[in-house]
């Protein structure tokens, strides 16, 4: 349980507590860890990923894009964090781990109708700039990437793209 120690030291009025996963709560300023894997290196690595989150006051976000970024930018502090106590974290743990939030993300962003990949309007609406159609995801980052197509009307598709000349 040396890397508890190293941790309370960086974040002395932090709440570091065992419990179920691995997660930092911003609005509890509490870093949650596995018991059963802290000794293990994925275990410490997550437990450095989260103290990450925590160190660059990593609060709330507003697209998905920006979750994958905080995610990013985790990730690389972790590693600083695992230098200074003598830990490597695998590149490959660390690409498997944005790899859950790059599929996430696309499986979002994926319009229903026409399969194009788009652009997140809001932080729970998508519009597809091919066909037009809007759908609603989840706001949470837990949840299954449901698109709930809009009860809107869509806009017509513009005839052609193509510029004409007289």
């Amino acid at each position: 349980m040396k890397i508890i120690t190293y941790i309370k030291k960086l974040l002395p009025k932090t709440t570091i507590e065992s419990g179920e996963a691995f997660f930092w709560s911003p609005k509890h300023d509490k870093i949650t860890y596995k018991a059963s894997t802290i000794d293990q290196p994925i275990g410490q690595w997550s437990i450095l990923h989260e103290t990450a989150h925590s160190l660059l006051g990593h609060l709330e976000y507003s697209s998905d894009l920006e979750l994958l970024q905080l995610e990013v930018d985790a990730w690389d502090k972790a590693k600083d964090l695992a230098r200074d106590i003598d830990i490597k974290i695998d590149e490959n743990h660390i690409q498997d781990c944005l790899d859950t939030y790059r599929d996430w993300l696309h499986r979002r962003s994926t319009c229903p109708k026409c399969s194009v990949v788009c652009i997140q309007v809001t932080t729970t609406l998508y519009k597809c700039h091919n066909c037009y159609t809007s759908w609603n995801v989840s706001a949470s980052r837990f949840c299954r990437p449901y698109r709930l197509q809009t009860g809107h009307k869509q806009q017509e598709k513009p005839k052609s793209l193509t510029p004409t000349f007289s």
